[in-house]
């Protein structure tokens, strides 16, 4: 993974600011109190991401990174990280409980509770973030494993760290075919690290049903702008049946073809007001949004707003008179 950020060109006056806003704006909000001054700050940060997946791959000075109860309690994504110790050691703390990790161990904790992160020793870490929806495991369950060195005594966490370590650092994983191949692989390894900690698989099959539903709306958000979406390609996805897949959404009160319809128009109907709504052509933008038939198009998104989409884009961005 190549550095996205690394201090070494920028100003040192500077640095703290960028830092903070990188972190915020592409991992999540956090207090971030550096050791050394500002002209001995060193920071390079590589970003990726694997489908819903985000990771950050660090190595700093000094700093401690404090989740507060401020910035937990108004988390709009619930997530879990795993942060994983690869040289050094580090603290991890929430909940009343404390870990060190050394070279080999990862912990998780929770971005939805007030944290601490701390590197005395400086930064050399892999930061993992899931939405926690994903995992469908019982709120106790991730209080429970959470601030708790898992690694040498466990040979499932052992085979996850060498596994996460290297999703982590393989570029090649983080985008096209094989990205979407190793999501749920990723999700099931952690959901087998945490259930396996406890002692009992049998903790998480009712969450995995129970969030079922969730599970494919939050798919389905990822994949609008795919025109090959389908209700055979959702139910691959989570290893169900069409006829399963129609039976969880009928349960919430969704209708798939009409759920998927709304808000791609939506979605079509955002970027034509948007300040760059005039780059793309109306059948284009809809072809991004799945509408391979601009007439189709133009027809539905009459249907449903009351206008077309020429007549929304021109109300939102009028030509300049002559």
């Amino acid at each position: 993974m190549s550095p996205v950020l690394d201090t070494a060109f920028i100003a040192p006056r500077d640095r703290e600011e960028v830092v903070r806003n990188a972190v915020w704006e592409s991992v999540v909000a956090v207090d971030i109190d550096h050791g050394p001054p500002a002209e001995d700050l060193s920071v390079r940060i590589g970003l990726g991401a694997v489908g819903p997946l985000r990771i950050c791959s660090a190595r700093a000075t000094a700093v401690t990174i404090r989740r507060t109860d401020r910035l937990a309690r108004q988390d709009e994504e619930p997530a879990v990280f795993l942060g994983l110790q690869v040289t050094g050691t580090s603290l991890v703390a929430q909940n009343g409980r404390e870990c060190v990790l050394r070279p080999g161990e990862f912990a998780l904790y929770e971005s939805i509770a007030p944290y601490t992160l701390l590197f005395d020793e400086g930064v050399d870490h892999h930061f993992l973030r899931f939405p926690r929806a994903a995992l469908a495991l019982p709120d106790r369950l991730l209080r429970d494993t959470g601030a708790v060195a898992l690694g040498p005594d466990n040979p499932v966490a052992r085979l996850a760290f060498t596994y996460f370590s290297q999703l982590a650092a393989s570029g090649e994983l983080h985008q096209g075919p094989h990205a979407e191949a190793v999501v749920e692989p990723s999700v099931d390894l952690l959901r087998a690290v945490l259930t396996s900690q406890r002692g009992d698989s049998a903790l998480a099959r009712a969450p995995l049903e129970a969030t079922l539903g969730l599970r494919v709306t939050q798919y389905v958000r990822e994949h609008l702008a795919d025109p090959d979406l389908s209700a055979a390609r959702i139910a691959s996805a989570h290893g169900i049946s069409v006829r399963h897949l129609y039976a969880v959404l009928s349960r919430s009160g969704i209708s798939l073809g009409d759920w998927i319809r709304t808000r791609r128009l939506a979605e079509c109907r955002r970027e034509l007001a948007g300040p760059y709504g005039r780059l793309r052509t109306i059948a284009a933008t809809g072809r991004r949004w799945g509408f391979v038939n601009a007439a189709h198009f133009s027809k539905v998104f009459r249907q449903t707003y009351g206008i077309s989409p020429r007549e929304w884009r021109d109300r939102n961005h009028p030509r300049p008179s002559a």
